[in-house]
């Protein structure tokens, strides 16, 4: 299993989560580093967010973070696609992975936050038009990042012998990371584009279900399912809380689970870092030293 982390731009400081990253980037075992989305404090275990609560951008955030960082991937878990045009998106993330020497991973799901596209004026849609929309925009977003010219006409946007220059070193894109667990669309759009599928978090049992409905949409198109890097969220909120994430890592390894990614939250300190390395680190040589069903190999589903 590999290993991130992820550090959310809210209720901190640039010094406290710059010192995180450039603190990670020295540690091999994190293979990459991520970033929220936002503009506006969003939930977590900790409690309701207040709205007026510090939020730095993340995309600007993301970009001074390739500058300050050499080794790990980078990304942001992940954007909502109503936030930006995805030809803007498109260019933003293809500036990025040359800023970074490629290392980046494009993030995107279908958009949620009421209260920040609200307070904004954007709209957000129902749950139907949110995923027309994030459909067409991932089709977009695909051509641009890996096409000389895309032509594009859908509901939402249209575009005509656009193009993208210069592109990034990643060919023939950055990996497409989705974020969402909603059946019938979202998993299904990941089986189409997707790199990385994301799974905000929870049970074994809940990943797993959501897992074996992804692996039936690739079936169905004739995807090989392998393809797909699979992803959680776990959090932990001090560095006593270290013991209970590697359980929960470990409970949900033996669901094909590949890359588990470690949320740190506020006060943001790099003294979480080695002692957090080191437990997960154990936790790989014993998987390695008692090997689950399914660690050499993903249980095709039945649909």
């Amino acid at each position: 299993m590999r290993f991130a982390f992820k550090t959310s731009p809210q209720n901190t400081t640039w010094a406290d989560m710059l010192a995180v990253w450039q603190e990670a980037d020295k540690i091999e075992l994190f293979e990459s580093g991520w970033l929220f989305d936002h503009f506006y404090p969003i939930r977590s275990p900790l409690g309701p967010p207040d709205p007026a609560g510090p939020c730095l951008e993340g995309w600007m955030a993301l970009a001074a973070l390739a500058q300050a960082t050499t080794r790990v991937r980078l990304g942001t878990l992940v954007t909502g696609i109503h936030y930006r045009h995805p030809a803007v998106l498109a260019n933003m993330a293809a500036a990025v992975d040359i800023i970074s020497n490629g290392r980046l991973e494009v993030g995107i799901g279908a958009g949620w936050n009421e209260q920040e596209s609200g307070a904004y004026g954007i709209e957000l849609g129902t749950p139907k038009q949110r995923s027309d929309r994030f459909e067409e925009a991932c089709e977009v977003i695909v051509g641009l990042l890996s096409q000389e010219v895309t032509n594009f006409q859908g509901e939402y946007y249209q575009l005509t012998d656009a193009r993208n220059e210069p592109k990034g070193p990643q060919q023939p894109h950055p990996p497409i990371c989705i974020g969402g667990s909603g059946e019938k669309r979202t998993l299904r759009t990941t089986a189409k584009f997707a790199q990385h599928w994301n799974f905000v978090g929870g049970t074994p049992e809940e990943f797993a279900r959501k897992r074996d409905v992804l692996f039936g949409h690739c079936a169905d198109i004739g995807r090989n399912e392998k393809e797909i890097t699979l992803s959680s969220h776990f959090w932990i909120k001090s560095a006593d809380g270290i013991s209970q994430v590697v359980d929960d890592i470990g409970a949900m390894s033996g669901e094909g689970l590949d890359l588990a990614i470690v949320y740190l939250l506020p006060p943001l300190s790099p003294a979480i870092l080695a002692p957090l390395a080191d437990s997960l680190a154990t936790l790989n040589a014993w998987r390695t030293a008692h090997p689950q069903p399914r660690d050499s190999g993903r249980m095709t589903a039945k649909h």
